[in-house]
């Protein structure tokens, strides 16, 4: 029965100094969280999308109190809550929030079924990332869009689609909130965060093919070619060529539309813009009337001429030796 004892004695005493050893380090090395975090991950979605580029809102919320303590929430956005949202996280720390400019996804692919024909076709698992990792897929293209639909499923707000005539994804931009998932789950980048644009307008080229122009017009009959016309023919400095692409800045961009009308493979597209107007023909010149020709004047007939002794007709006798020539009258007489 003693030993019992002594070892429950051991035993406790052993268990009650580490619990003290415990409280002691727990006290020392304790990180004591900012209330705030709490508060501001409570206004927050929820949505745990990393769109604002923290690991869910979580990372979200530490970052905006570590940026307050700065003095900026300059470059954070809740890319779901957006602005309204941004404004509490900032009414909580105590300071202004900045007005952002809204993005959205924006498939940078414009090859159709028919301008981009397949030449394979591929019968395994319907996910882009395998194509990706097998080959370039069904078409020539080893750029444009799989469409196998990773993007959709990556899309937690049902903003994409996929359409099964164009074989393309379609963003709806009242649903998109530019969370960025759709455009990493895309093995090829094809789909880009841009900024919205004034009144949800926006040009932009659709291709996303780096191949040469000869090579690009073998795989799509709408790719980019390069041309460089549309630099050209951009007053505003907006659109550059790099690797044989061109794009267009969102920022420098005017909307003017300029370069959609001058790519001759019709790879500009803009969006949301009215219908244009038809081009009003120039009123054609009024021609003077036709003067007609006066009719010609009746011909007088000619007036007899009266016959003379010396105009009638004469003749010179065949044979004669003088060769002079006589009246045939005196001829007869004779």
């Amino acid at each position: 029965m003693n030993v019992i004892l002594i070892a429950v004695i051991v035993l406790g005493s052993i268990g009650l100094v580490a619990a003290l050893i415990l409280f002691l380090a727990g006290k020392k090395f304790a990180v004591h969280e900012d209330e705030r975090i709490g508060q501001v991950q409570e206004v927050l979605p929820g949505a745990n999308c990393g769109g604002c580029g923290f690991p869910g809102c979580g990372g979200f919320a530490g970052a905006c109190v570590k940026a307050a303590d700065k003095g900026s929430l300059e470059g954070l956005l809740c890319p779901v809550g957006g602005q309204p949202v941004m404004e509490q996280v900032a009414d909580i720390l105590g300071m202004k929030a900045e007005a952002a400019a809204p993005k959205v996804a924006v498939v940078r692919c414009n090859g159709t079924c028919e301008s981009r024909p397949r030449i394979a076709e591929f019968d395994g698992a319907q996910s882009c990332k395998v194509q990706q990792m097998l080959g370039s897929g069904e078409t020539a293209c080893a750029y444009g869009c799989l469409g196998c639909g990773d993007c959709v499923a990556a899309c937690q707000f049902d903003a994409i689609r996929m359409n099964p005539e164009t074989g393309l994804p379609e963003v709806d931009d009242e649903k998109c909130t530019a969370c960025g998932a759709c455009s990493k789950a895309c093995p090829r980048g094809v789909i880009e965060i841009r900024l919205k644009g004034l009144k949800n307008r926006r040009v932009v080229v659709l291709c996303n093919n780096k191949d040469k122009g000869a090579q690009t017009r073998k795989a799509c009959s709408v790719g980019c070619i390069a041309c460089q016309k549309c630099v050209k023919v951009c007053k505003f400095e907006a659109i550059t060529v790099d690797a044989n692409l061109a794009y267009i800045d969102a920022e420098k961009c005017k909307l003017c539309r300029k370069c959609e009308d001058e790519c001759p493979q019709n790879a500009i597209h803009a969006f949301n813009f009215p219908p244009r107007k038809p081009k009003a023909e120039a009123p054609a010149e009024e021609k003077p009337a036709a003067v007609k020709p006066a009719a010609p004047a009746a011909e007088k007939p000619a007036a007899p001429v009266a016959e003379t002794p010396a105009a009638k007709e004469t003749t010179v006798p065949v044979g004669s030796p003088t060769g002079n020539v006589e009246p045939a009258k005196e001829q007869e007489k004779a």
